[in-house]
Parts: C-alpha cells; sequence; structure tokens
C-alpha cells in the first residue's frame, strides 16, 4: 500500500551536515504521521523525529536543536536535515509511515535504510 524509499545518506565530518529523503507512493501519503528511526551499530532502533499530518513535530533529545523533520505532502516526501552531526549520529536511518486512527485505518510502513556516518 505505501512504499518508502530513503536517499541522502553518506560520509560526513563531525559538525557537518546531511539531508536525507524519503519518497513514498500512495495517495494517502497526507494522512500519515511520518517518522524517522535510526540504528547504530549494537545498538537498538531509535526514534528520532515524528512529523504529523497536520505537520506537528517531535524530536528524540539527542537531536533536538541539531535536527529538522519536514514534508511536503504534495510531492509526497519526508526529509531530515541534520547539522551539527556527531559520531554518535552514525546510524542506518529508516522512514517510517504510520497511521493508526478509526477513520484512517492501520498502517506500518518502512523503507530500506540508508546509511549515515559521520566520522573525521
Amino acid at each position: 500500500q505505501v512504499q518508502l524509499v530513503e536517499s541522502g545518506g553518506g560520509l560526513v565530518q563531525p559538525g557537518g551536515s546531511l539531508s536525507l529523503s524519503c519518497a513514498a507512493s500512495g495517495s494517502a501519503f497526507s494522512i500519515y504521521t511520518m517518522a524517522w528511526y535510526r540504528r547504530g551499530p549494537g545498538k537498538q532502533r531509535e526514534l528520532v523525529a515524528t512529523i504529523t499530518s497536520g505537520r506537528m513535530t517531535n524530536y528524540a533529545d539527542s537531536v533536538k536543536g541539531r535536527f529538522t523533520i519536514s514534508r511536503d505532502n504534495a510531492k509526497n516526501m519526508v526529509y531530515l536535515q541534520m547539522n551539527s552531526l556527531k559520531p554518535e549520529d552514525t546510524a542506518v536511518y529508516y522512514c517510517n509511515a504510520y497511521k493508526n486512527t478509526v477513520w484512517t485505518g492501520i498502517g506500518d510502513y518502512w523503507g530500506q535504510g540508508t546509511q549515515v556516518t559521520v566520522s573525521a
């Protein structure tokens, strides 16, 4: 029903910036809460940021003030702008689409992930 494809990962130096993109399929993109998760080496999956259909955002404490999540419903895209990157930001970043209301139904979809490596 929903397919997600992440892009924009790569290697960046500490203090640098990187932008991730997630392209979503489907005409119902706007009803989903979108999120970025990440999984670092030997770590559990961590919720990084969320953005609702109404464009309300939330961030993990570890990225507040450094990362910005945004969405463009007309283009079925969600973005993650990452600034002031730290080595501990190194992880595979995953795009997620979620819905769970009586009006929207239930859905939970994941992209394949994109690698972000922060290293001097």
